[in-house]
């Protein structure tokens, strides 16, 4: 069994999944950073000189190999829940978390952070957020569980998902 933590940019995926795998002594990966080795480039360069389409192709790769092993906590981008074939494989073997948060809470967390994201280098970025929120929701509701994060603090997030867990 795995856990998958998917959801928005910014909702914390990456500093929650850190947090499950130290406590369960689970393999922590983060399958941007796997696509970031694999190319030898930054996502957001990958973005601008390869696109999206190349992007989402290597991602499902990834996430073909990640799901099938066992005692991982995956982090997931923003995006992967978009591929049917991404989902069902990361259902097979694991729990899918959904971290969510407002877009205001993520445009803060996403400027704190300090980290370029690509599909955010638009004119007006909030409602670039909004409008993949939107058009995503469908998709992160597939999901088993879902933990808004607005106000929770990573630890007390990851405290949730162990709490689930143990019902199970």
């Amino acid at each position: 069994m795995n856990i998958v933590l998917t959801g928005f940019m910014g909702t914390g995926k990456t500093a929650v999944g850190k947090i499950l795998a130290r406590r369960l002594e689970w393999t922590f990966c983060d399958t941007d950073e796997l696509i970031e080795k694999e190319v030898g480039l930054p996502i957001k360069d990958i973005f601008q000189e390869k696109g999206e389409p190349f992007f989402r192709e290597l991602e499902h790769k990834i996430v073909r190999r990640v799901s099938s092993k066992d005692h991982w906590v995956i982090s997931t981008g923003g995006g992967v829940v978009l591929r049917a074939e991404n989902m069902a494989a990361l259902e097979k073997n694991g729990m899918v978390v959904c971290l969510t948060a407002r877009p205001d809470t993520i445009l803060e967390r996403v400027a704190a952070e300090g980290t370029a994201r690509p599909l955010l280098n638009v004119p007006d970025p909030r409602k670039k957020v909004e409008t993949l929120l939107s058009q995503r929701d469908p998709f992160y509701r597939r999901c088993g569980v879902r933990i808004e994060t607005d106000s929770l603090s990573p630890e007390a997030a990851a405290e949730q998902i162990i709490g689930w867990m143990e019902k199970k």
